[in-house]
């Protein structure tokens, strides 16, 4: 159920809707789940009305399908959907690198250090939800960094989806083993001031993401 006493000054459609958003991006409404109002809303402690507001805006983003005379569900996920955001973050993100690298400030960088130092730590503890959590922070971080508003803006929802992508595909670490090494790359080309550099190593970031999401997607999902 949830806690209203802390959100009171917010609308209610809008906190189910971020609470619905969040269960799917994170797995725990899984994709192909049927997404029953009367259920939703007990478990929430809400009438369906929020509930059904919130199902049609996640229709309209892409997270839940809604099937006529079926009812609604939280979408598949595939490899090709996995790749076709990633080729998008390849580019977002190696302009975000090139313009940080340019606007960084010493204290914005030595953040960005110490995001990489916890993501290194979640490994070692094959922590998987500090994993993603620092990972997702050292790629906003950055992004953030750039300041520029319209790729910010543009970066969150690509995030978003990679978000959804990070809890449902990886149930191992070993894609994650080398992502430290990766990231303090970055942080050199950044750190260094050097955009062009800064570009191709966030690129080359995602690109083996990428690749690797290519190779293993079939065992995964069991289609491509």
């Amino acid at each position: 159920m949830l806690n209203f006493d802390l959100q009171n000054h917010r609308p209610l459609r809008e906190i189910v809707y971020e609470q619905l958003k969040l269960q799917i991006l994170t797995g725990r409404i899984t994709p192909g789940t049927r997404m029953m109002e009367v259920e939703l809303a007990d478990e929430m402690g809400v009438s369906r009305t929020p509930v059904r507001e919130a199902i049609r805006k996640l229709e309209k983003e892409g997270l839940v399908t809604i099937e006529p005379r079926r009812g609604a569900y939280a979408s598949d996920i595939s490899v090709k959907d996995m790749v076709d955001t990633l080729e998008v973050r390849e580019d977002l993100e190696g302009l975000a690198a090139a313009l940080a690298a340019e606007r960084m400030t010493e204290e914005q960088v030595e953040e960005l250090i110490q995001i990489t130092r916890k993501y290194s730590e979640a490994i070692k503890d094959n922590d998987t939800e500090k994993i993603i959590r620092y990972d997702e922070q050292f790629h906003k971080h950055i992004v953030a960094c750039s300041g520029n508003k319209t790729l910010i803006q543009l970066s969150e929802t690509v995030q978003e989806l990679a978000l959804r992508f990070r809890y449902l595909f990886y149930d191992d670490f070993s894609r994650y083993e080398n992502m430290p090494v990766e990231h303090r790359q970055i942080i050199d080309a950044i750190k260094g001031g050097d955009a062009d550099t800064a570009r191709q190593t966030a690129d080359i970031h995602v690109k083996r993401l990428k690749e690797f999401v290519i190779q293993e997607g079939e065992a995964v999902f069991n289609h491509q």
